[in-house]
């Protein structure tokens, strides 16, 4: 790795100035509400508002299933993959009656081939509360569609190997490849790409899916890979914020944790999520990890106001969406229940709560913490602008 001096240099001057493609004057930060938001927002009902934070795989909305199958977000799950859910059935219809959803994230598992994916979009989008279509399609281990074996999409090594190579024209083809056969499927949103900088040798999950261990070389990546989606018509959203390069532990299982400060941040990760920030990205993922040198606590960071409100919107200044890590992952399953899960990531300043373990118990307790006044409306009319504008961004 080079040296931190020269990482900071680096850095700076791709959040500063143009890099090789992106530039610091991107059209879409930040997102504006416009009249015609304002005017939606008014009409909608409480249950309405609520609906447009969960962003939920199809398993979620088919009560029948039982839980447990889907516990964890890893798609080669056995469970999982036994379920293979690939289209919208009665069930689901029936609980979408009384649980709108904002967004629906869609895994291999759920993905059998170009007809199926065909026929599948279109009951999605019929869904109420016009569900923005999603999915993890970062390229190299996880793409959902480029590793099945039915589609015949390009496939990457890894973003460490297009990282490697130094050039961050490689990572514009590589986002608008992929943005490109996204949205000829349909889709709206994809979770890519990865922002953390890969500095732990022993980390278990990211690895080779960070372009970089060097934050200059990796911000450069990321903001390519961001204008190669957008070109391509599919929104990015950088992920795991405030880092998940520097952990030992899998957050799909349990506790994870990072021991950095927030200076070390800062002059690591934090150069990375800036250039994101910067280019304009309108999503950014928080990580389930630990920062009790940030925080003070062993509380995740996607429950910690300390990380979403303080540091990502107050000190990097931060305007769009928060969205979280799936919420059935263990870091957050062992600790909370779906109700304390749900409720306490939308007080800390998360916008979407991503594929909650149970969805309907976490929608409930959303809408009675309006009701009770845990969340004020005010609160909740916020996020719910900001993704609105999305939509109307992504639709019109």
């Amino acid at each position: 790795m080079k040296k931190m001096k020269n990482w900071v240099i680096a850095a700076t001057l791709i959040i500063c100035s143009a890099s090789v493609i992106t530039s610091c004057s991107n059209d879409d930060s930040p997102v504006v509400p416009t009249d015609e938001v304002e005017a939606q927002l008014q009409q909608m009902t409480l249950r309405e508002k609520v609906g447009q934070l969960f962003y939920v795989r199809p398993e979620c909305l088919d009560t029948t299933i039982h839980f447990n199958l889907i516990s964890t977000i890893d798609s080669s799950a056995d469970d999982i993959k036994k379920i293979k859910l690939q289209a919208v059935n009665a069930t689901m219809l029936a609980v979408n009656e009384q649980y709108p959803v904002g967004g629906i994230i869609l895994y291999a598992h759920n993905i059998e081939d170009e007809a199926q994916l065909a026929t599948f979009i279109p009951q999605i989008r019929a869904l109420k509360g016009s569900p923005l279509l999603c999915i993890d399609e970062e390229g190299g281990r996880v793409a959902r569609i480029a590793n099945n074996e039915n589609f015949h999409q390009k496939k990457y090594e890894s973003m460490g190997a297009i990282g490697a190579t130094g050039d961050p024209t490689n990572a514009y083809e590589c986002g608008n490849t992929i943005g490109t056969y996204l949205k000829n499927y349909g889709f709206d949103i994809d979770f890519a790409p990865v922002a953390d900088v890969n500095t732990n040798p022993e980390n278990i999950v990211i690895g080779a899916r960070a372009f970089s261990d060097d934050p200059a070389v990796a911000a450069s990546m990321v903001t390519n890979y961001l204008q190669g989606l957008k070109d391509a018509g599919i929104v990015g959203c950088i992920k795991h914020f405030p880092g998940h390069g520097d952990t030992k532990a899998d957050t799909h299982y349990g506790y994870a944790s990072t021991q950095k400060t927030w200076a070390e941040m800062l002059n690591c990760e934090m150069l990375t999520f800036r250039a994101g920030i910067n280019w304009g990205c309108q999503l950014i993922m928080t990580a389930h990890i630990a920062a009790p040198n940030v925080t003070g606590s062993d509380i995740p960071s996607t429950m910690s106001s300390i990380i979403l409100q303080d540091k990502l919107r107050g000190e990097l200044g931060y305007q769009n969406i928060i969205i979280t890590d799936a919420m059935e992952m263990g870091a957050i399953t062992k600790q909370y229940n779906n109700a304390e899960a749900a409720v306490g990531t939308f007080l800390a300043g998360a916008d979407i709560i991503l594929g909650p373990q149970n969805f309907v118990e976490a929608f409930d307790a959303v809408v009675a913490a309006v009701e009770n006044g845990t969340i004020s409306e005010e609160r909740l009319d916020q996020s719910v602008r900001r993704i609105l504008t999305l939509k109307r961004q992504k639709r019109f």
